[in-house]
């Protein structure tokens, strides 16, 4: 039997400018799918479309539990470059519940494999970066055992994205790629996170594509932090800024 999926961290709100729920939309239907965290991490100002950064310094007014769900609001970071650089000044990670960063071709500058790889590590080594979104969507071209060597010695978690898997993203690497990811991450006993992506109230805690690719890995159920909303927030609080 499936255990029950308790969490999912990476939804996008009517905020980020191209998804189509707002945020009480999002947190009835977590709530409806009986979540315990509901996390939503509006783009970073790299995305066309996306929020303000004032809209990241105004969280404090939204209140943290509706009932018996936690609400965690934060930010999708993008990573802009081969050097890791990140598009929102450290001023506001403080004040932000998750800190997210990964790829988007809109706003990516990539190079070599090698290049790539450096760039990614350089994010996941961030002293507030606490999950890279979507590693194996086929975005950049990258190397997997040193990310997850990396994420390893950091505590920064990988997320499993369902929605790279969606064949209409047309990420045609998305399947292989995310398949790589969880050998190595099963090797080298490093814990993921499954991410929906959700742009639509409907699509929050979704992770359908996800479950055939688990099972073909025969990935560790205590591996997948979704299932244990204590580990999850025990292993994302160690990255507060510390460096």
């Amino acid at each position: 039997m499936m255990k029950k999926i308790s969490l999912d961290v990476h939804t996008h709100t009517i905020m980020s400018g191209h998804a189509y729920s707002t945020m009480q939309e999002m947190v009835a239907a977590a709530q409806q799918k009986k979540l315990d965290i509901l996390g939503i991490t509006e783009h970073a100002p790299g995305i066309p479309g996306t929020c303000a950064p004032i809209y990241f310094r105004n969280l404090h007014v939204v209140p943290r539990q509706w009932g018996d769900l936690r609400l965690m609001l934060g930010v999708e970071l993008n990573i802009l470059d081969t050097k890791g650089t990140i598009d929102l000044d450290e001023h506001y990670y403080s004040q932000l519940d998750l800190r997210i960063a990964g790829i988007h071709l809109l706003c990516w500058q990539g190079g070599t494999v090698e290049e790539n790889t450096a760039g990614m590590i350089a994010a996941i080594r961030h002293p507030w970066i606490q999950i890279i979104s979507h590693p194996a969507d086929g975005t950049a071209d990258l190397l997997f055992e040193p990310i997850v060597l990396a994420a390893k010695e950091t505590g920064t978690l990988l997320e499993i994205n369902n929605s790279s898997l969606n064949p209409r993203r047309r990420k045609d690497s998305a399947h292989a790629n995310t398949l790589e990811l969880l050998r190595l991450c099963k090797r080298y006993e490093v814990p993921v996170v499954l991410g929906s992506d959700a742009h639509i109230s409907f699509s929050i805690a979704d992770y359908d594509l996800t479950w055939p690719l688990l099972a073909e890995t025969s990935f560790p159920d205590e591996l997948i932090l979704n299932y244990c909303p204590e580990r999850f927030l025990k292993h994302i609080e160690q990255k507060n800024g510390q460096g």
